[in-house]
């Protein structure tokens, strides 16, 4: 099965107290996610999908997601970021400038 969207979210934990997406609670965000999506009915059968991401290597920005096929990253703060992504990329089929991470960010 292919999928119209599919958004990673990086949840790596890193050692050392080096920066990581986990300790600005990815896994809580992704799992508000995976629920936000299937009360819009934004689910696997209508070829969407919410995954667990073990780094996707922007660690200075994040947390951050990655949406396919677009190729679009980005960073959140909270649910409210969350739901924007949702409604403008998932729903909507639009970027979101403001939590956009840009190619030449590192």
């Amino acid at each position: 099965m292919y999928f119209k969207k599919h958004i990673f979210f990086c949840a790596n934990q890193k050692e050392n107290g080096n920066k990581c997406c986990a300790e600005a609670d990815a896994t809580a965000m992704l799992a508000y996610a995976k629920k936000r999506c299937k009360e819009d009915g934004l689910t696997a059968e209508n070829n969407v999908r919410v995954s667990k991401a073990v780094c996707l290597g922007r660690c200075a920005k994040g947390p951050c997601v990655v949406i396919y096929p677009e190729g679009r990253w980005y960073t959140y703060q909270n649910q409210q970021d969350i739901d924007e992504l949702i409604d403008s990329e998932f729903l909507d089929n639009e970027p979101v400038p403001r939590l956009a991470i840009t190619d030449n960010e590192e």
